[in-house]
């Protein structure tokens, strides 16, 4: 165990620890961005559908534009402003473009209204990511084919949906969806999945345009079982469902049980609120 890290990790105070959240969420984004870059050249390179000529172009304009986007005002530093709903959608649809044209996921887009209110750049930013993330999760699992994405605005949030047409077993406590969780928590939002087995899943995201800070109260010790005081304090560490399992010698889905009646003693709605409650107490 490391004994100094945990030392040094106690003696931060509250904004530091926001700052290396903050910091962690963005070499996170970088790395999923990047990850993006990396998949759309290797899907260029591997498509049939091109020349060996053309791919290189193609690849070369991908690395190019990546390489670009690194030296200009990254979207944090624009967090401050508004952006067009409409123009938000875009600069998703822009990221995906290559992964779309070449990958073997076929990614359809629902336009937002053009009515829709202008978002906040950290909402806007986090929404972008979030699809990244989701997106290069289907990739990486390979089970799907296809992907809806669509934006709408109610006038107070961002809602936010992917449904795809993979085995249908995605749940909201999966490994996969703790990036997106975190990241949606961090903006007062919610997240809600729906699956049919066979049919594929529903990932329903809502980001308030207004954020608020959200207290949640931990219950009294008393009212945990000895089992979910272990989950929580390993939840509370970041590692995810099948570490969890491993280390205490049950099944994932026991942990998928244990984290579900936490959420609903917390009143919490994700494992980030959990930690989060977790370090409070």
């Amino acid at each position: 165990m490391d004994t100094a890290g945990h030392g040094r990790e106690a003696r931060l105070g509250p904004a530091s620890r926001l700052a290396a959240s903050e910091h962690g969420r963005t070499v996170a984004e970088q790395a999923d961005r990047h990850a993006l870059t990396l998949e759309s050249v290797l899907a260029v390179l591997r498509s049939p559908r091109v020349t060996d000529a053309a791919a290189r172009a193609e690849a070369t304009e991908i690395a190019s534009a990546a390489l670009v986007d690194l030296r200009t005002v990254t979207d944090q530093q624009r967090s401050t402003l508004l952006e067009p709903v409409t123009g938000a959608f875009s600069r998703l649809r822009a990221d995906l473009r290559p992964l779309v044209r070449f990958g073997d996921l076929d990614v359809q887009f629902v336009e937002p209204p053009v009515t829709g209110r202008a978002l906040p750049g950290d909402v806007a930013h986090a929404a972008r990511a979030i699809v990244r993330t989701a997106v290069l999760a289907l990739v990486d699992d390979g089970s799907a084919k296809r992907v809806r994405i669509q934006w709408d605005c109610d006038g107070r949030n961002l809602l936010v949906q992917l449904r795809d047409d993979g085995t249908g077993t995605l749940d909201v406590h999966d490994d996969a969806l703790r990036p997106i969780a975190e990241r949606v928590v961090t903006l007062n939002g919610r997240v809600d999945v729906s699956s049919t087995a066979g049919w594929g899943s529903v990932l329903d995201i809502t980001l308030p345009l207004d954020p608020s800070p959200a207290e949640v109260e931990a219950p009294d010790d008393g009212e945990l079982t000895p089992r979910e005081r272990d989950v929580l304090r390993l939840v509370a560490t970041g590692v995810g469902n099948r570490e969890i399992a491993e280390g205490l010698g049950i099944t994932v889905n026991t942990v998928k049980y244990h984290v579900a009646n936490l959420l609903r003693k917390h009143g919490a709605r994700t494992r980030a609120e959990l930690a989060a409650v977790s370090s409070r107490a």
